[in-house]
């Protein structure tokens, strides 16, 4: 069994001096069938393991509801890394940032309207206690103790950065014993949190991305004897809607590496592969200003986003070729890539007027949140009657995070949290007019307090000062966009709009959708959802994994929450557009 120990200075397997050599690879970015493929590219790279957070709010989306198949089969990925020859570090949480929705954490908690997470809440740590039964039973076989390759867990995430609750984390601890894990524990904050997040007996490691020697130096303070180890070496960054594509060089990146691995430290990258945040899943931060991420997790790390090794992965092979062997076979070669241009999308359905199709919309006096409507991700429709005509100005107490104003099925505005708007001007045309609202939560803040993030419409709707009663509030989530009554386009659609289009493929394999032209919305392959897309770039591709295309026919399905089309078309091209670079 390579059990996993410690001894004055290091880490020790089977009783011998080991170096962790491992990287980031979140197996929920990824499609299950690429799995396989990013794991021998790990280890082609010199890495002996590789790391995964668990996205609590995928594999338990309501409390009675758990999966843990398909895209989401966690120990069939462990199988795979064993295949591999690759060790396994879990980092289960409960919360994970990662620039996640929420961190990981399930929206369902936040049906309570008190409820403080990542605290001593007894209602959080029931949740988690339950959570982590039904998550770590089936991987107890899986653990380096009983033969697996998982050779440590983590305990919380960065704790030190939102709090010095010693008993909280004693509590996550304990909670991981009792159901079995067994593998040494570990904790991982930045160099300046690392007392508030360390816990007594458990491993502490450090997450930076520069200057290593100096933050090695404060984690050798911090704990006099053990192993050194980050747990998040930082390689590159991730990107916000309205920002540049942020990369970092591989040379300087390469440097940093080797002076940490002179130092004798283990090492997990951040990211090896970053991969994508498919459908609904990215996370936002709100620093005072809400800033939603993209879809893309490229990260500008060793693997791009479609898997293919970039300048830093031959950089890194050659610094950990100084201190270990590396296998004697070739860099990986990218792999082939499919163009398809100039897809006609033909058929459309108005969103608006097809929701009733979609989900029953439920009555209360003021708008309900998405937590009140068991929704996890989407859209919310919100639609009461003006009681007067004329010039007429709406406020909202607060707009989580995107709210686009329809009076009779016409656009009159939208409303943006990350701009601060709170009040839009505009003029009713008759008393009874419909007025809808269509709310699209934009990412669940996944860093600091702001993970308390609710969505939909808060607080109170004013019309002229005076409070708007008697809503309507249809949930959205568009997991689903088959059920939409399609029709040929005849004419140009106002409003939010599904089109729809099919394209021919011979030999299926990776490719980008490129939307030149649209303004915003969403687009699914095959019912895939590949995730959003906004002309405010940075990002202005969409990455679609080979497996989800076929042979011969395919579907394509683009929400366009702005521009009308009459004559839709896309690329599908060979090359990823991410958009103008920040270093």
């Amino acid at each position: 069994m390579p059990v996993l120990r410690t001894d004055q200075t290091g880490f020790l397997l089977d009783g011998r001096p080991f170096r962790l050599l491992s990287g980031g690879l979140h197996y929920f970015r990824v499609h299950p069938e690429q799995w396989a493929d990013r794991l021998r590219k790990a280890r082609l790279m010199g890495l002996n393991t590789v790391e995964t957070y668990v996205p609590w709010n995928l594999h338990q989306p309501r409390p009675d509801h758990f999966v843990m198949d398909g895209g989401l089969d966690l120990p069939r990925f462990v199988e795979l890394a064993a295949a591999e020859g690759l060790h396994v570090l879990l980092r289960p949480g409960p919360y994970i940032c990662a620039e996640w929705e929420g961190g990981g954490l399930p929206s369902w908690l936040l049906a309570e309207p008190d409820i403080r997470l990542r605290t001593r809440d007894p209602r959080f740590l029931a949740a988690v206690d339950a959570f982590f039964e039904r998550l770590l039973t089936p991987l107890l076989p899986h653990l380096a103790s009983r033969g697996g390759p998982v050779l440590a867990v983590q305990v919380e995430n960065e704790y030190g950065a939102f709090g010095d609750d010693t008993a909280y984390l004693e509590h996550i601890a304990d909670s991981l014993r009792r159901v079995g894990v067994d593998v040494p524990l570990f904790t991982c904050d930045q160099p300046a949190d690392l007392e508030r997040g360390a816990l007594p007996g458990v491993l502490a490691t450090a997450n930076f991305g520069s200057r290593s020697a100096e933050h090695l130096a404060e984690l050798r303070t911090e704990r006099p004897e053990g192993p050194l180890m980050t747990s998040e070496f930082w390689i590159g960054w991730f990107d916000r809607w309205g920002a540049r594509h942020v990369v970092r060089d591989a040379d300087e990146a390469a440097r940093e590496l080797d002076e940490l691995l002179a130092a004798g430290a283990s090492v997990n990258f951040y990211m090896f592969h970053g991969g994508t945040n498919f459908g609904f899943t990215n996370g936002a931060n709100d620093k005072h200003t809400y800033r939603p991420t993209i879809t893309s997790y490229d990260y500008d790390s060793p693997l791009d986003e479609a898997g293919d090794p970039t300048p830093k992965y031959t950089a890194f092979r050659e610094v950990i070729a100084k201190y270990v062997p590396v296998p004697d076979e070739p860099v990986p070669v990218p792999g082939p890539k499919l163009a398809v241009p100039a897809v006609r999308l033909t058929e459309s359905a108005g969103l608006l007027d097809g929701v009733a199709a979609l989900a029953p919309g439920i009555d209360s006096m003021r708008p309900l949140t998405m937590e009140e409507l068991e929704q996890d991700f989407g859209f919310v429709l919100y639609e009461t009657v003006l009681p007067l005509a004329g010039p007429a100005l709406l406020e909202v107490e607060q707009v989580r995070d995107r709210a686009q104003v329809f009076v009779d099925g016409q656009p009159v505005g939208v409303l943006e949290r990350e701009n601060h708007e709170h009040s839009l001007a505009f003029h009713a045309p008759r008393a009874g007019s419909r007025l809808q609202i269509l709310v699209e939560n934009q990412g669940r803040v996944n860093y600091g307090p702001g993970i308390h993030d609710r969505k939909g419409l808060l607080g109170k709707v004013l019309l002229d000062g005076s409070e708007l009663v008697g809503w309507t509030s249809r949930p959205l989530p568009l997991a689903t966009v088959r059920d939409l009554p399609f029709t040929t386009t005849a004419r140009t659609p106002v409003g939010p709009t599904l089109h729809r289009g099919t394209f021919e493929v011979g030999e299926p394999a990776d490719t980008f959708l490129h939307l030149d032209g649209w303004t915003k919305g969403n687009a699914w392959v095959n019912g895939f959802a590949l995730g959003r897309y906004w002309s405010r770039g940075p990002q202005k591709s969409l990455y679609v994994p080979g497996p989800v295309l076929r042979a011969g026919t395919n579907e394509l399905v683009v929400l366009e929450l702005h521009a009308g089309h009459r004559a839709a078309t896309v690329d599908f091209r060979a090359t990823a557009d991410l958009g103008p670079t920040e270093e």
